[in-house]
């Protein structure tokens, strides 16, 4: 039987070959660091040729990239069909930044996910407050029911699906939905599933934004962010970012193409060993609830089955008692489980999350404290014995 040439491509095969434009690879398998600063012209003519607003794919100065920045702005820009274009940024934090100053002004509200990544709530209540803009934050299960918050004033929704602490799962299609009714932007931080787990476009995101430091790179050693744009929101993103002197450096960039070459099969296993250690934890006494978005016990599940192509590493875990102390006697106790910030990479981390600090429009109740794991690449049943030694420390520390 003769292959099908024409049928839609897995995702594992668009990773590879994503963004390797022959004339910036010129034969090698990957685009070579192009670092520069300056561009030198033939003469006066050919400098005036290639400035302009629009400076994609074309060397103009440094600042608006080489072929290294481009490859990989082009490669996400193809992971998102319906997409038109790419900007890439020195952080997650920077793309968020970035992404609502292209569509906020003075005097602008935006409604914000009560469950947004905490530097993300830094920023409206910081920068965003003092330029002008006023953020209202919405329960991160209102569905449909958002339509009722969009007021006059109201320009953008940012959502983050599921939430990186308490994972609850939005219905993004819905909140799109209601935010076009109005001629409202939606933006969504689409790092916990990157576009292979949950197409953000497709599904009438108008910018989406990925912490690139997290699976894409995966390795934990690099800074990155990016924006992908549905078609007609591009301009205005690249215009405010060229403004905001927004720039990954190339070194960056490259490691995060290189990155995202395995990116597929390193969220299969990602997804795997975390789902079998969320349902190992599901049935241990010392555990009073799992959130992870593909066991019933998250917020949002139904809306994962129906929307998300699988899952990831990230989830969480609530104890059945205890407080701060029982909880570090867990973590603590661990040995595989390294104690740090972010998440994405090829180790697995385990931190205490407090979710209550950061929420203003709900308020999440669980029965004792909650601890965040990021499962990475190692052996499951060893990151398992792990966790059981967790435990154990757990139950001592509450006298049990």
């Amino acid at each position: 039987m003769s292959g099908d040439r024409n049928r839609p491509m897995g995702d594992s095969t668009r990773v590879v070959g994503a963004g390797r434009r022959p004339e910036w690879t010129q034969g090698i398998v990957n685009t070579p660091v192009w670092r520069a600063s300056t561009i030198l012209y033939d003469n006066v003519a050919d400098l005036r040729a290639r400035g302009g607003p629009d400076t994609h794919h074309r060397l103009f100065y440094g600042r608006r990239g080489t072929p290294t920045q481009w490859t990989l702005a082009d490669a996400l820009t193809e992971l998102e069909p319906g997409a038109e274009a790419t900007f890439l940024y020195p952080s997650g934090v920077a793309a968020v930044s970035a992404a609502l100053l292209s569509v906020l002004s003075p005097g602008d509200e935006l409604l914000c996910t009560d469950s947004a990544y905490d530097p993300t709530r830094s920023f409206a209540s910081g920068f965003l407050k003092r330029f002008g803009v006023t953020t209202r934050y919405y329960d991160p299960l209102i569905g449909a029911g958002i339509a009722d918050l969009i007021g006059d004033k109201t320009r953008a929704i940012l959502m983050e699906s599921p939430g990186s602490l308490t994972f609850e799962v939005q219905d993004v299609p819905a909140i799109c939905t209601a935010a076009k009714a109005r001629g409202v932007t939606t933006l969504l931080d689409n790092t916990w599933a990157t576009p292979l787990r949950f197409r953000a476009i497709e599904h009438g995101v108008d910018l989406t934004i990925l912490a690139c430091t997290k699976y894409v790179v995966g390795h934990s050693d690099v800074m990155l962010g990016s924006v992908t744009a549905a078609e007609g929101h591009y301009a205005s993103l690249r215009d405010t970012s060229f403004q905001l002197g927004q720039v990954a450096s190339p070194d960056d960039s490259w490691l995060g193409s290189r990155g995202l070459r395995t990116m597929a099969v390193r969220l299969d296993r990602h997804e795997a060993s975390a789902l079998q250690i969320a349902r190992w934890l599901a049935e241990r006494p010392e555990v009073a609830q799992v959130l992870h978005p593909a066991l019933p016990s998250c917020p949002g599940h139904d809306i994962f089955m129906r929307d998300f192509a699988g899952g990831a590493g990230l989830f969480g875990f609530v104890l059945a008692d205890g407080g701060e102390r029982e909880r570090a006697a867990l973590i603590d106790t661990l040995r595989l489980f390294g104690i740090g910030y972010s998440w994405g990479g090829y180790e697995s981390l385990a931190i205490p999350v407090d979710p209550a600090r950061y929420r203003t429009a709900t308020k999440p109740v669980f029965a004792g404290p909650l601890v965040r794991l990021q499962i990475g690449l190692e052996d499951p049943a060893d990151l398992i014995a792990d966790l059981d030694a967790g435990l154990a420390a757990y139950r001592a520390a509450l006298g049990a």
